[in-house]
């Protein structure tokens, strides 16, 4: 199944010829494209504070962007061409979404990042634009036509509300149909435009900046109990250049920021909390009328334990991270957790020898995974 949808090529030869490399385009990738949530469900979705969700309009040169929730008045007043709906993590509310985002296991957990599902009218679509990470473009029911230039610097169209390309030139075309898979590396210029009603399922990869990971590690630091000191000057005496700052100012921020100390395992401890923590708009749902612990334990030990959608279960040598919280393990229990981590299901049986049932049932409280049959 991974080779259909990667075009008959392995996991490995897909890495090494194209990933970051070359765009691939796969025709038929995923025969099975039928059964998706409709234009009612989407709608549904983009009206929620818990979704992420853009309506994109283009009327002539000029584009506007509404950022959700979007009013069922305004998605009710859309005309019939030119506009596109973008509502992102939408594997979070949709299990054959989050089923879609797993068949690109092959790939770390901690790069994949989401399945983002836009409605496109006939002419709607984003402009001309590129992205700084990966993705797969898988087209569902209607046509798209993709227009693609190599990874160069681009000039931005000043003034516009997205991020778009003013000197796009198309090197390559492609005309895609229900099923077929567009792969595109980084910085890739692309451009596509729907020729019918138009759904696109768009798998996206993260990829955390450099500025990113230094802020959130400054956040870290903090909380760990870097001095808060604020700057003090009891013998200051009357300023002759009040413009002029103050030497004992300049040292005091060079003494600051010398204090800034940390070993490796800060690094990893932050780099696994920064990849877990849930976005912004992320809700869990706890159970309503939670199992007792003790009829808990008994049903785990002969069901499954699932992850929710919106679990992010990573680790790294002793280290486990769980949505932005880490802690280690014993020894006998970190194998087990691993397998619970790779595959997002594990029988229960294999978690109550290792001496997790409790932890399990925390996890259940919080909503962070549910029990389901065992196959």
């Amino acid at each position: 199944m991974q080779e259909r949808l990667l075009g008959g090529l392995t996991a490995l030869e897909f890495l090494r010829r194209h990933w970051q490399k070359t765009p691939l385009l796969v025709r038929g990738a995923v025969p099975d494209i039928g059964g998706w949530p409709g234009k009612r469900a989407l709608f549904s979705l983009a009206q929620r504070a818990d979704a992420e969700s853009r309506l994109v309009a283009r009327r002539g040169g000029r584009w506007s962007v509404r950022h959700g929730p979007i009013p069922r008045t305004r998605l009710a007043r859309l005309p019939r061409c030119d506009w596109t709906l973008l509502v992102n993590g939408v594997n979070l509310h949709c299990s054959r979404a989050e089923h879609l985002l797993r068949r690109f296991a092959f790939l770390p957990q901690a790069r994949l990042d989401d399945v983002m599902v836009s409605f496109a009218v006939p002419g709607g679509g984003v402009g001309a634009h590129c992205d700084s990470y990966d993705v797969f473009l898988l087209q569902g029911s209607g046509r798209r036509i993709w227009r693609l230039e190599r990874a160069r610097s681009f000039a931005p169209v000043p003034g516009a509300p997205l991020r778009l390309i003013a000197d796009f030139r198309p090197e390559e075309e492609y005309l895609l149909e229900p099923g077929d898979l567009l792969y595109l590396p980084p910085g890739w210029g692309h451009d596509g435009v729907a020729l019918s009603a138009s759904w696109t399922y768009s798998i996206g990869f993260r990829a955390p900046r450099r500025a990113e990971l230094a802020a959130a590690f400054l956040d870290y630091l903090h909380e760990r109990g870097f001095s808060d000191r604020a700057y003090r000057d009891p013998d200051l005496r009357p300023a002759l250049r009040p413009a002029h700052i103050d030497g004992a100012m300049v040292r005091f921020a060079e003494n600051a920021v010398r204090q800034l100390r940390w070993a490796r395992r800060d690094v990893e401890a932050l780099l696994g909390r920064h990849l877990t923590a849930p976005k912004h708009h992320v809700v869990f749902e706890p159970p309503k009328h939670p199992i007792p612990r003790p009829a808990f334990l008994r049903n785990l030990a002969r069901s499954a334990a699932a992850l929710d959608a919106r679990t992010q279960l990573l680790y790294l040598d002793r280290r486990f991270f769980v949505n932005g919280e880490d802690f280690s393990p014993r020894p006998a229990q970190r194998r087990v957790l691993a397998r619970l981590a790779d595959r997002r299901r594990l029988g229960g049986a294999a978690l109550v020898r290792a001496g997790l049932g409790d932890l399990i049932y925390d996890w259940y409280r919080d909503g962070y995974l549910f029990l389901e049959r065992d196959k």
